[in-house]
């Protein structure tokens, strides 16, 4: 191995990378027992699309060593934040499941919910381009019923087997631990340029829903298959929603990188403060349900947790509405120790043979073990059910019961065999009567083989502007990366999905351009756009530049009219206290140029005032014009007229300059509800 040196002093990144492979160069793969392996892709199944088995060692082996490489916060979603609310049913759902918590619109189901990000440590900014949880524990008086899911309805891989693989790839690099909180750098793309399964889920990490406005704002996905099973036994297919009420919204790259700057917080402080001001976030749970026998009538398989069930094929049914009321108490004691599984199942909910699931069922209970210190993190208030539990265990680390007699067993005749097992019409649990046959076997299902089509799908399915973005995403994300090796293989894989779109970044960073290819998927869905999702005002945060001799009755109803819109005026000015208008009217001043950011509102209007002087007004332009470029609406009035007028946007849309109050809050406001006027992009 050379012994030169960079010009930094350090090796260089072919030295780094023969350097940190050179133990494992040329040897074989086994177990940590030694025993080699034949295969690492997949886990060992009952048949190529049947259940992952207990016996796969290697598997279990290799997913608890993953499980347990951090202490004690999460390996992945550790940067989190949480909050407590209810949900409510809109309809009996008995038809398709007897779940308890599904049948009575008349009774309300306590919830915790909590939002994440994927690759970020616990201390990381929260706008990183990075796929978010959504996870959500239902109280039900049947037990806790925990949906595990994220925003984004696929994955990166197929089976579990790969899941420390992918981890291990988008984390930190270990040899120098950065870059925090990226995808953008070698190993990542490296991954996915050689597991080109994880297509369809990184064009969606590329999209702006990577880059949510908040998390009140985002969708949330079950991401699997499930199983509805109702009274008499019948089996649904179903995938989970969460449709946001406020609609699905973004923030645009250069946005996203400056706000964690100006506020790492931002989404917690967003859920927090709107939970405080009563504007409590609303989702609606959405169901999507395919009868056991159209299992196979789709051109995909629908057990693959890389595709997606198109909404124009199978519709989502809106069948209830969760609400959160109430922020934590305390951060570690519920947001940290709360522990999801997707195991934590309840009566009529049960699960598919889809091989990413199946690896769940075991990983999850593995790492709580480790992260909560041993096997009695249920007791943990956070994690406690409402209803009664009763079961012989007994002991361990953190154990809070205090278990009187001396029977721990079943069967017993000490204590009359309790506690007793419950038949199915006393409540106990059945698993699905599911025929399950086939030999022992490492593969993959052919049917989970096509790795393109829904990347193209989604591709067609999103608009103009949604398109550039994406380009952009992944010009930015392969810019960073080092090895043109890996940016080549990339582009010729993304090739697949779409010629446009691998031109688009090949040329930004200077690889050679794909042949030009047909594709034929032209199928799109438009419910994948977030153009097409509720514009609504309320809860958006308006900047108001203001300063003293602003014209005191036209401005105060002005931002009365606001606030009874739903929108939150936040008045910026160059010093902190108050600002006087003509009349002897004051404004209380919340923010100054310093200690806020454009980056930080959804919209500004800008007032200004006779008595401020010239550098007020190089302030606010700045604030201003960084707000112009993000798409924003922007509204005007008295002084802030000139201020737009001389910075040439007075005529650009989605800035809103009237004289008439009347006229100017409509406009201005529908102006906010539109989120982002991308028109611009074309101006």
């Amino acid at each position: 191995m050379s012994n030169e040196r960079n010009v930094n002093g350090g090796n260089s990144k072919k030295e780094q990378l023969e350097q940190f492979t050179t133990d494992d160069r040329n040897q074989k793969l086994t177990t940590n027992q030694g025993v080699k392996v034949s295969e690492d892709e997949f886990s060992l199944k009952a048949g190529e699309r049947g259940p992952t088995l207990m016996e796969d060692f290697h598997f279990r082996e290799k997913m608890t060593h993953f499980d347990h490489e951090r202490i004690p916060e999460r390996i992945v979603h550790a940067r989190g934040f949480a909050a407590h609310g209810e949900f409510q049913v809109y309809e009996s759902m008995k038809e398709f499941t007897k779940a308890g918590f599904l049948q009575d619109p008349g009774k309300t189901t306590p919830v915790f919910v909590r939002f994440s990000t994927v690759a970020g440590s616990r201390g990381s900014g929260e706008l990183a381009r990075d796929a978010r949880g959504f996870a959500t524990k239902f109280y039900t008086e049947e037990g806790n019923y925990d949906l595990v899911g994220n925003n984004i309805p696929v994955f990166f891989i197929q089976d579990a087997m790969k899941f420390p693989d992918f981890v291990h790839a988008v984390k930190p690099e270990p040899h120098n631990e950065m870059p925090q909180a990226a995808s953008a750098h070698d190993t990542f793309w490296d991954f996915v340029a050689n597991n080109q399964e994880s297509a369809h889920m990184v064009m969606w990490t590329m999209s702006d829903r990577a880059i949510p406005r908040s998390f009140r704002m985002m969708e949330g996905f079950g991401v699997h298959t499930f199983r509805f099973v109702n009274e008499a036994g019948k089996s649904h297919f179903v995938k989970f929603h969460w449709k946001p009420v406020l609609g699905t919204h973004s923030v645009v790259w250069d946005e996203a990188q400056k706000i964690n700057g100006k506020d790492p917080d931002f989404h917690r402080r967003d859920l927090w403060e709107a939970i405080e001001n009563g504007d409590y976030p609303e989702f609606e749970l959405g169901v999507q349900m395919v009868p056991e026998e159209d299992e196979f009538r789709f051109d995909f398989d629908i057990l693959d947790p890389t595709k997606l069930w198109p909404e124009e094929d199978v519709p989502v049914k809106l069948i209830g509405k969760m609400t959160l009321n109430r922020n934590v108490d305390n951060v570690f004691a519920e947001t940290e120790q709360v522990a999801f599984h997707p195991g934590h199942v309840v009566p009529g909910i049960d699960f598919s043979n889809d091989p990413l699931l199946q690896g769940r069922l075991f990983s999850y209970t593995d790492t709580q073990l480790i992260r909560l210190g041993g096997p009695n993190f249920h007791e943990l208030p956070i994690n406690r059910p409402v209803c009664p539990f009763h079961n012989n265990q007994r002991d361990g680390y953190g154990r809070q019961t205090i278990n009187r007699g001396p029977v721990s067993y079943h069967k017993n005749s000490l204590a009359q065999n309790t506690p007793a097992t419950s038949t199915e019409a006393e409540g106990g649990y059945k698993h699905y009567e599911e025929k399950v046959e086939g030999h022992k076997i490492r593969a993959r299902s052919e049917s989970f083989k096509d790795h393109f089509s829904q990347a193209t799908l989604f591709w067609n399915s999103m608009s103009d502007a949604e398109k550039e973005h994406m380009i952009q995403a992944f010009s930015f994300e392969l810019g960073k990366v080092e090895s043109k090796s890996v940016q080549q293989q990339v582009v010729d894989m993304f090739a697949n999905v779409s010629t446009e779109l691998a031109r688009g970044f090949a040329k930004a960073i200077g690889a050679e351009l794909p042949q030009e290819q047909s594709n034929s998927v032209t199928k799109a869905s438009p419910a994948l756009s977030q153009e097409n999702t509720t514009h609504s005002p309320k809860t958006r945060k308006v900047a108001v530049i203001v300063g003293d001799g602003f014209k005191d009755g036209e401005v105060m109803a002005i931002l009365e009219d606001l606030k009874n819109e739903g929108l939150q005026p936040e008045v910026v000015s160059d010093q902190l206290g108050k600002v006087m208008g003509r009349d002897k009217a004051e404004l209380e001043v919340q923010h100054t140029f310093l200690t806020a950011d454009s980056v930080l509102f959804d919209a500004v209007y800008i007032i200004g005032g006779k008595e401020e002087d010239k550098a007020f007004y190089k302030k606010a332009t700045l604030f201003i014009y960084e707000a112009f470029s993000h798409y924003k609406a922007i509204g005007a009035t008295e002084e802030g007229r000139k201020l737009l007028n001389a910075a040439e946007m007075d005529k650009s849309p989605g800035v809103i300059i009237e004289d008439d109050k009347k006229s100017f809050v409509p406009k201005f406001v529908d102006a906010i509800a539109s989120h982002r006027h991308w028109e611009r992009e074309v101006v």
